[in-house]
């Protein structure tokens, strides 16, 4: 039953939309700081402008950092982000850190979350991460807010992102503990899976206790089997896939240069690719909902064979994760299927993974972020404090 339903949605599972102690807590830091030549090193680090910080926070800082090229593998790229402190005097040993994965804002520079006031939601969720006493490092990923494109959904490209800023954090910036939450949603829920799965290679000296992630995209060699026969057959209106495509597509152009969107989209569909470039997601997800496009609208039948590298770079380095994650998702979620998740935690759990799965009754893609804050802060409090962790492999709607 769950793959019957999978498999009619499972396209939609790819995408991701996407104080008065501030100084004691951080200190009086600005500027330039010594590049290195490997990732993870601060290349620079500034106060955050007021207006795009967090209630609640002390020192807010806008960061530059280096890190591995996550489309070659070898090479550093500049990435950006920003840090929040908690407010009030540190702990002993410092706070401990929640690498924050965000979900889809788009691929054009001016959309990074660094330089963009956080939305509502974003705001609530974050502040709460706060209030329990985590600093939160939160990169833009490669291409976001610096030179470059932005590989879309590019699995390794995410992951590195989020664990050289922590790298970079934990180097340069003081009070910080090297005791550390994965935390993503949506797109940033792909991002923070797949963190916690090149983590024990890529960075074994961080100490991740643990992953938190909501509306988790799954990506897998047997999804990619049906998928021209789903991708054509999604006609429902509004249509989320028929934005997202088209972000993955323009992230693939700007690193593949034989690559041609128009052996990918219809002419019905080209002038919304073309806003890509310069429109944030919100914009962009507007324009084509009130065109009426669908992803079978804008799509050529051959567009899905010629997407395959975006598939095949979604996919995690491993479904076997060395430390437990809470996945929580809603059972109304058509950004990211519900039955895609679903899967993504049984085949988790099946890998020999610790996955403590929530299933919220009712709530959709962008709901489910709130609504989990109760149940991951159990779970947080536990993987800290090295507390076991039961799996959840088949939640029940609460």
């Amino acid at each position: 039953m769950l793959r019957a339903s999978y498999k009619k949605a499972v396209l939609t599972l790819l995408l991701a939309v996407t104080g008065a102690g501030s100084a004691m807590a951080a200190g009086d830091l600005s500027g330039p700081v010594q590049a290195g030549p490997t990732p993870g090193h601060m290349t620079e680090y500034t106060p955050l402008a007021p207006a795009l910080g967090l209630p609640g926070q002390g020192a807010a800082y806008h960061i530059l950092y280096t890190s591995t090229d996550g489309v070659t593998g070898k090479g550093t790229v500049t990435v950006s982000g920003a840090v929040y402190y908690p407010s009030g005097r540190p702990p002993a040993g410092g706070w401990p850190v929640v690498a924050w994965a965000h979900g889809t804002v788009g691929n054009a520079d001016r959309c990074a979350p660094s330089v963009n006031v956080h939305t509502p939601r974003d705001t609530a969720y974050l502040s709460a991460w706060l209030k329990r006493g985590f600093a939160i490092v939160a990169t833009d990923y490669e291409g976001l807010g610096t030179p470059g494109p932005h590989p879309y959904l590019n699995a390794r490209v995410e992951a590195y992102g989020v664990l050289d800023s922590v790298r970079a954090a934990l180097g340069s910036l003081p009070n910080l503990a090297d005791r550390v939450m994965i935390v993503g949603q949506s797109q940033g829920g792909a991002g923070a899976f797949a963190s916690a799965g090149y983590a024990p290679l890529y960075a074994p000296e961080i100490n991740v206790r643990g992953t938190v992630a909501t509306g988790v995209p799954y990506m897998s060699p047997a999804v990619m089997q049906t998928l021209p026969a789903v991708a054509m057959a999604s006609t429902s209106r509004p249509d989320p896939l028929a934005t997202y495509v088209l972000l993955m597509a323009a992230g693939e152009a700007g690193i593949d240069p034989h690559f041609q969107p128009e052996d990918v989209f219809t002419p019905q569909a080209m002038p919304f690719y073309r806003m890509v470039d310069n429109t944030c997601i919100f914009q962009l997800e507007d324009a084509v909902n009130r065109a009426g496009l669908t992803t079978a609208a804008i799509l050529r039948p051959q567009a899905v064979r010629l997407l395959a590298p975006v598939f095949q770079a979604m996919m995690y380095p491993t479904l076997k994760l060395s430390r437990p994650v809470f996945i929580g998702t809603g059972s109304e979620d058509r950004d990211v299927a519900t039955a895609g998740q679903l899967l993504l935690v049984h085949d988790a759990c099946a890998a020999g993974s610790t996955v403590e799965a929530h299933l919220y009754r009712g709530l959709d893609h962008s709901q489910t972020v709130l609504a989990s804050l109760p149940d991951s802060e159990i779970f947080t409090k536990k993987v800290m404090a090295d507390q076991p962790v039961s799996s959840i492999c088949s939640p029940v709607p609460q």
